[in-house]
């Protein structure tokens, strides 16, 4: 799983460390990586079957920049060497853009950092992921795309992370339809207002479509991770195309 040192990424791979998954984890800072990686360790259960190889360590950390193709190869082939195959990628790494700049003021590499992040890296890991199942034995896979409350309706000022979730959502259909003749199921989650340090500004109050500023609720973040954790254990005959899940009260029903 990609973006596995914070916010997410990381309740995510707890959870699934916790239901007896073994994970590796990936990011761009080893730090917080190496922080995760310690939680989940401490969060597996002493005993009891994983979906990977038997016999090895249950968490690896792998400092990996999605949207580099060299590094997620070398991220994938430490997965393959460590555990033997992969039966999941959650695809979560992603940054929101620059806060609050007009859309004329968008600088070109401020939109390239976005789009390089949210869309190619998506795109890279899930090629990657797609080539590793196809050929394991037994075939086939899990691949669950972190999309946004933003794929279905913009806030003010987003343009580059709107598009790459509005983007990330034909990739989801695409690797769906794709992958069902080598048993790779792909679905996509979409969150609003989960509590992480990327939201946290949304209860001090954000620009609303009415041009007002107001507080929003969240949610906690492990509500968010217990359901992935559902996506990712149905059977392969089984799949979630696309799930929303949300603060209740954020102003998603209805915005604008």
């Amino acid at each position: 799983m990609t973006g596995a040192g914070s916010g997410i990424g990381r309740s995510v791979a707890l959870a699934l460390v916790g239901a007896g998954w073994s994970v590796v984890a990936a990011g761009r800072r080893p730090g917080p990586l190496a922080e995760t990686a310690a939680l989940a360790e401490a969060a597996a259960p002493t005993a009891g079957p994983t979906p990977a190889a038997e016999g090895r360590g249950r968490v690896l950390a792998v400092p990996t920049d999605v949207t580099s193709a060299a590094e997620v190869d070398a991220l994938f082939a430490a997965a393959c060497r460590d555990f033997g195959r992969v039966d999941l990628l959650f695809n979560n790494a992603g940054v929101s853009g620059p806060p609050g700049v007009p859309f004329e003021e968008i600088a070109p590499e401020q939109w390239r950092r976005v789009v390089d992040t949210n869309l190619t890296g998506t795109f890279l890991c899930a090629q990657a992921a797609f080539r590793v199942m196809r050929r394991q034995s037994p075939q086939g896979g899990r691949i669950i795309n972190n999309g946004s409350i933003s794929a279905h309706v913009p806030r003010p000022h987003s343009a580059p992370y709107t598009a790459t979730k509005h983007a990330v959502t034909g990739l989801t259909k695409s690797l769906s339809l794709d992958g069902r003749a080598f048993g790779i199921a792909c679905g996509q989650i979409d969150i609003g207002n989960a509590a992480t340090d990327m939201t946290r500004r949304m209860e001090a109050g954000v620009p609303q479509a009415d041009g007002t500023v107001a507080a929003e609720p969240v949610m906690d973040v492990a509500d968010v991770a217990r359901t992935v954790l559902h996506m990712a254990e149905l059977p392969l005959e089984a799949n979630i195309p696309f799930v929303t899940v949300m603060a209740t009260n954020m102003p998603y029903i209805g915005r604008g």
